[in-house]
């Protein structure tokens, strides 16, 4: 950032302290597609990255009176930016467990006839749990677990680290754990 866009920050995040609301929407039009795209990146929804550029603005405002113009407004606006998309993401997280927990429960009171509707239930909820893993991390589980690649034949094929392979299978073998919690009810 040259020195001038600097000074011209300082002075609007000290406007906005003051309450200006003309220096806030100048701030909000000059972050809102920075704070958008890192947004998306992490939560993986345009209409969810919305909601959090708004929850974020929102929070700078209430919040306009502690900030302190001699440091990087654009440092703080993705800190907070980066805590709200975590906090969808755990509360996104806390949903669906929640959800899958009712259904799971509603299933325990009645007795199915069909074993074959309980296996593709099942195939079903283990697909699901694979698409909850990043692309990256489930091609290494099916290649080490489908097509038993080990984990240097991994590395070379992918391009990286044996250590980064290790990594990624102990990642995506702790989430189909947690899947097999929520699903204990099949087992």
């Amino acid at each position: 950032m040259s020195e001038k866009a600097l000074h011209n920050e300082k002075l609007l995040v000290k406007q906005l302290i003051a309450g200006n609301e003309k220096a806030f929407i100048k701030l909000y039009n000059t972050y809102k597609n920075t704070i958008y795209g890192y947004s998306l990146k992490l939560v993986k929804s345009n209409a969810d990255a919305e909601e959090i550029i708004q929850d974020v603005f929102m929070k700078v405002w209430e919040k306009r009176k502690t900030l302190d113009p001699s440091l990087s407004f654009k440092s703080y606006l993705f800190t907070v930016a980066r805590n709200t998309c975590f906090n969808f993401l755990r509360k996104s997280s806390n949903d669906a467990k929640m959800k899958e927990k009712i259904f799971y429960k509603s299933q325990k009171s009645f007795e199915p006839a069909d074993r074959k509707l309980i296996a593709s239930e099942f195939e079903r909820l283990k697909n699901g749990a694979y698409d909850k893993l990043p692309p990256k991390r489930r091609a290494i589980f099916e290649m080490s677990r489908e097509e038993g690649m080990s984990y240097p034949e991994i590395a070379k094929k992918m391009g990286i680290s044996v250590n980064t392979v290790k990594v990624q299978m102990s990642k995506a073998l702790e989430t189909l754990r947690d899947f097999l919690k929520t699903i204990q009810v099949f087992l």
